[in-house]
């Protein structure tokens, strides 16, 4: 039996007693080797929830394992086989595009890292800026440095958001073709949060919806659209945001 990469179950986390939770029992399974996304509006709970698995958040309730281990008893055997990246948390910006992969690689106890860093380079095309301060790039060029680290120690898990945000069309149809080759040919999970509807039609296999910390919905892209009614994944996503998704399955 296959372990799953995320195993979630009635996870909670309430940060004051006289406001709702921000995550309200949820349970949820990723396989390895699938992209899973998750979604929902502002406010829905979804950062809240990567917090927890990652470990940065602890739950008021409920289990998450990670990879075959218990996040809140032994966290640091799960770590270093997972990461993270998002455009909202910023890499040191003192240091070079190549000295944070070189740090986090360090971090990571990445063999042969200067080979490593070389193939993210060609890979996301950060040649001509590896050796440019992090904090003088443009979104853009930020994504892709915080992309490279996140790939840096070959993760079987990874938690991604807004993985294409800022990138022109052409670099982000290319890093997208990149996480779903990666996932099928080195067997990792992505759990991937994204407001790119077509983004989520394109590389999910699953896609949990979240509101007001709670999982409303759950399955394929496919299977939503057509639950729904709607023509794409846009407008599933309006329904459940605006609460006229129950109307709209009907």
């Amino acid at each position: 039996m296959t372990i799953a990469a995320i195993n979630v179950r009635d996870l909670t986390k309430r940060f004051r007693d006289d406001v709702p939770p921000a995550v309200d029992g949820i349970s949820f399974t990723v396989p390895r080797g699938q992209v899973v996304g998750l979604l929902g509006g502002n406010g829905a709970g979804k950062t809240t929830t990567i917090s927890m698995l990652l470990g940065i958040l602890i739950p008021t309730a409920g289990t998450i394992d990670i990879l075959g281990v218990d996040m809140r008893r032994d966290r640091y055997a799960a770590l270093p086989r997972l990461n993270f990246s998002s455009p909202y948390v910023d890499l040191p910006s003192r240091l070079t595009v190549r000295e944070n992969l070189d740090v986090f690689g360090g971090l990571y106890g990445v063999r042969d890292l200067k080979a490593r860093i070389a193939e993210l380079a060609e890979l996301l095309d950060l040649t001509a800026f590896l050796d440019r301060k992090t904090g003088s790039l443009s979104s853009g060029q930020k994504t892709r440095a915080a992309l490279a680290k996140a790939l840096i120690n070959r993760p079987e898990l990874l938690l991604l958001d807004e993985p294409t945000a800022s990138l022109d069309p052409d670099t982000a149809d290319r890093v997208r073709g990149h996480l779903e080759a990666y996932a099928r040919t080195q067997g990792a999970a992505i759990l991937l949060a994204s407001h790119n509807m077509a983004e989520v039609e394109r590389l999910c296999a699953d896609v949990l919806m979240m509101k007001a910390g709670r999982i409303v919905d759950r399955g394929s892209p496919a299977d939503l659209i057509a639950r729904y009614g709607r023509e794409d994944m846009e407008q599933v996503f309006l329904d459940v945001a605006r609460g006229t998704a129950q109307a709209a399955a009907q």
